[in-house]
């Protein structure tokens, strides 16, 4: 597949492949702004065990409250003490009552901007059992102490060279320390971090730092048994031998389905390689797919931004996929194609540091430009016409962007978490997008603008909102338009008898004009109103989802359990009606979650819902347990230049 590129690609696009290659590498130093031009005095004499000392007593002090009323009135009595034992876990209120979450818009490490820092402690804490918030806490049951010794922590030199965005002689810049602690946080194979910053005693100039980290347990055994004729293995290492690299192989075998019989599915990822010292942050990941209807080798080269005071950020990434693509023809009867094509994917963005409008020193304003190249070429697939299949054409498009960023962080618990820190992104995006597509079918232009705003209301909750529109343009008329508005809304957290409570408010408007034939989107599935349905589907659509979500204090061997109660309204139509005369499709249920937050997998939700007026649905009630990925905040980043989705 290489090889083939090499032979096709000409020289400006192979001189963009290298400008890529080259900014991001030059461009990982400016991880920390100012960075080279820190100075680095020599270090400090003072560096005694007893600072050290000093250090670990502060820990426990601020890690010593972590009772509730409720513990205390169990512990009372041995039989109720056993059963709050075996069934509880006081998690969700422990870093409310320490102030943790209270502070939410102080930077803790404020008080020591301009310090020398002089020594870094890493801190690894087990996986199960003790936490970042509370290092004193123990495992309560053998299992938990086998399993933390059988998994291998993240080692201290990765953390040391791929994860930190300081080095010992480093002056403290708050908002370095506090992004790192948040990097830390959202990085897959840590549970949770934290970052504390202790004076040396004696000195005025030096402050030692230490850096504690949780790892999730990252060794995830998967798979089925229908019989030997019906089976599947699979197994994923998130942090393979403690190096931070993924590892993930699913094999299955089935012969009770025609055609393929073996299937495979692998992935190898390298997260923030280090090059010659170098922290580049730089991400690879390479899949091989061998599936009965996707084949697919790839490879990806990545580097986000990852803080906002990240310079350079961009991608490279090929692949090859062969894939049965399913379709809708005229009379409504799903038909399967057969596609096999190459694509390349070539972006890169510089970040710019502005202060416009007087904004607070704690919000830090970006002004971001970049640049994508994408190119799709077709070794196999149906005719393509002027009035049909026009989605498979050969391509090869041009995007640039400018955008304006304002973000900050604001820290949370039980959002979409069960009782890890959360950071919430607060701020605005606005960007413009334009370009050309080299289309089979005739050149067009092409011109979008995304706008979005998340922000915290005092005693109301956070309320985020995103518009997008955009299309193509050729011949003074609009092709593949798109209209878009986001909105998602949850509450302040409420505390109940039986926990504490959430509720949750999502609104997704898509309005599609001028689409190509067999383009469409759909109302069902698990972004839609949880039920899957060929008849839900469209080119205008509004969806309406409510969730109450109560964090029970209730622990299932080691999961911690949320209740849900939900109701989703949708409506769904095709241009020549109008969006409001389609039936208003409903669903309400209940469901449990059930999640650990020192694993790495996702949640698991045992749920039950109504759904009564499907089309062509024989059975109202739905019930079933199933694995849910992770919610993440919607952030206020600027990645790469995007054609508006339409989905």
């Amino acid at each position: 597949m290489n090889s083939y590129y090499a032979d096709r690609l000409d020289r400006n696009q192979w001189a963009f492949v290298l400008l890529v290659i080259v900014c991001l590498c030059t461009g990982a130093q400016a991880q920390t702004p100012d960075s080279t031009d820190r100075r680095r005095p020599p270090a400090d004499s003072l560096a005694t065990a007893r600072s050290r000392m000093m250090a670990d007593s502060m820990l426990q002090s601020n890690d010593s409250l972590f009772y509730t009323r409720f513990k205390q009135n169990m512990y009372k009595r041995r039989l109720t003490r056993q059963l709050y034992d075996a069934l509880f876990r006081d998690v969700y209120n422990s870093r409310g009552r320490t102030g943790e979450v209270s502070t939410i818009d102080a930077n803790p490490f404020a008080e020591f901007e301009g310090r020398v820092i002089g020594t870094i402690h890493i801190r690894r804490l087990d996986v199960f059992g003790q936490s970042v918030y509370d290092t004193l806490r123990q495992s309560r049951n053998w299992v938990e102490r086998v399993a933390s010794r059988l998994h291998a922590n993240t080692r201290e030199g990765i953390i040391r060279r791929s994860f930190l965005l300081i080095r010992e002689g480093d002056l403290v810049d708050p908002d370095v320390l506090k992004d790192n602690e948040r990097l830390l946080r959202t990085t897959p194979i840590f549970h949770d971090a934290r970052i504390l910053v202790v004076p040396r005693p004696g000195s005025r100039q030096f402050v030692d730092v230490y850096v504690i980290t949780q790892d999730v347990w990252s060794l995830l055994p998967g798979g089925g048994f229908g019989g030997l004729n019906n089976f599947s293995v699979e197994l994923d290492q998130r942090n393979f031998r403690g190096v931070a690299h993924q590892l993930y192989n699913r094999f299955s075998y089935n012969t009770t389905r025609p055609g393929q019989k073996v299937e495979y599915q692998g992935r190898y990822a390298i997260p923030y390689v280090n090059i010659l010292g170098v922290r580049t942050f730089l991400t690879a990941q390479a899949d091989f797919i061998y599936l009965r209807d996707i084949k697919q080798m790839s490879f990806k080269l990545y580097r986000p931004f990852i803080t906002p005071d990240t310079k350079y950020a961009g991608s490279l990434e090929l692949n090859n996929t062969r894939l049965n693509s399913r379709y809708f023809d005229e009379r409504d009867s799903a038909r399967f194609v057969g596609l096999n094509y190459n694509f390349l994917d070539i972006w890169i963005g510089r970040a710019f540091r502005v202060n416009w409008g007087g904004s607070d020193a704690l919000t830090r304003n970006r002004l971001v430009i970049a640049g994508r190249v994408t190119r799709y070429e077709y070794l196999d697939r149906p005719p393509v016409t002027a009035d049909s299949n026009q989605l498979y054409q050969n391509s090869r498009t041009a995007l640039f962007s400018v955008g304006y960023s304002q973000r900050r962080y604001v820290r949370d618990v039980l959002i979409y978490g069960f009782g890890r820190t959360e950071d919430v992104p607060i701020g605005s995006l606005v960007s413009f997008i334009g370009g050309i597509d080299n289309a089979e079918l005739g050149e067009r232009l092409y011109t979008g603008f995304n706008f979005s705003r998340g922000q915290y209301l005092r005693n109301i909750g956070y309320l985020y909102g995103l518009m997008n529109v955009g299309g193509y343009y050729r011949s003074a008329k609009v092709e593949q338009g798109v209209f878009s508005v986001i909105g998602n809304y949850f509450s302040p957290l409420h505390k109940t008898t039986w926990g504490n409570m959430r509720h949750f408010l999502n609104v997704r408007l898509t309005y599609g004009t001028q689409r190509f034939n067999n383009e469409f989107i759909m109302l069902s599935g698990r972004e839609g109103i949880g039920i899957n349905n060929d008849a839900l589907r469209g080119t205008k659509r509004l969806l309406i989802g409510y969730e109450n979500v109560l964090f029970s204090k209730l622990d299932v061997v080691g999961f911690r359990v949320a209740i849900v109660t939900f109701a989703n309204f949708g409506l769904i139509s095709y241009p020549k009606r109008l969006l409001v005369q389609s039936p208003l499709y409903q669903g309400y249920g209940i469901g449990f979650r059930f999640r650990n937050e020192n694993l790495a997998f996702n949640s698991f939700q045992l749920r039950l819902a109504y759904y009564p007026n499907i089309p062509n649905n024989r059975n109202e009630f739905r019930y079933n347990f199933e694995g849910i990925t992770g919610l993440r905040f919607r952030d206020f980043d600027i990645a790469a230049p995007e054609i508006v989705p339409f989905r």
